[in-house]
């Protein structure tokens, strides 16, 4: 990690375009939220967001990440809320998502082997770690079921997620992107 990177990355906040850039990131993810593909009852589903996260993440870091994963949790809840109680865990689970993303990808060239390990941390540790606790507390089958369901859900999605991340990345680092649009020096 670069020696200004928390300072580089707190920058982000007062930059103008990084706000717009994240206000379009999260409007995005809101409408990839509202659309998820049920897989099995109302507990099991496939979001697409993931996407819109990796690319704000790699543009404007973890500050502004956790930030918007909040943003996106919360207006996606009161507009979508799918008749399911809001719960301050997925809350907490979204914030961690965009900080860890911003965390791995922020100002470093996209890497196959970046974006695996952040889909494991993300997937693993943030949705199925903590999201089965999350849904264990709030549709009571047990800690267990949640578990071994978003294994098996998690396990089967992480080639797609990773190349698609890869993909989208590879396409904005290609086209300079943050250098373009958001840091124009």
């Amino acid at each position: 990690m670069e020696k200004n990177y928390w300072s580089a990355a707190a920058r982000e906040l007062k930059n103008s375009r990084s706000i717009a850039f994240a206000g379009l990131v999260a409007a995005f993810s809101v409408l990839l939220e509202s659309m998820p593909i049920y897989i099995m009852g109302p507990t099991l589903k496939i979001y697409f967001s993931f996407l819109f996260t990796a690319l704000g993440g790699w543009v404007y870091g973890p500050i502004m990440g956790a930030m918007t994963g909040g943003v996106v949790d919360t207006i996606s809840f009161l507009l979508a809320g799918y008749g399911e109680p809001y719960f301050p865990g997925f809350f907490l689970s979204a914030v961690l998502a965009g900080f860890f993303t911003g965390l791995l990808l922020y100002r470093r060239p996209v890497s196959l082997w970046r974006i695996i390990l952040l889909r494991v941390l993300v997937d693993f540790g943030v949705n199925v770690a903590l999201g089965s606790v999350w849904k264990a507390m709030l549709y009571g089958k047990g800690y267990y079921y949640y578990l071994v369901s978003g294994l098996w859900k998690n396990a089967l999605l992480l080639p797609v997620e990773v190349i698609l991340i890869y993909l989208l990345l590879g396409f904005a680092q290609r086209q300079k992107l943050d250098k373009k649009y958001i840091h124009k020096s």
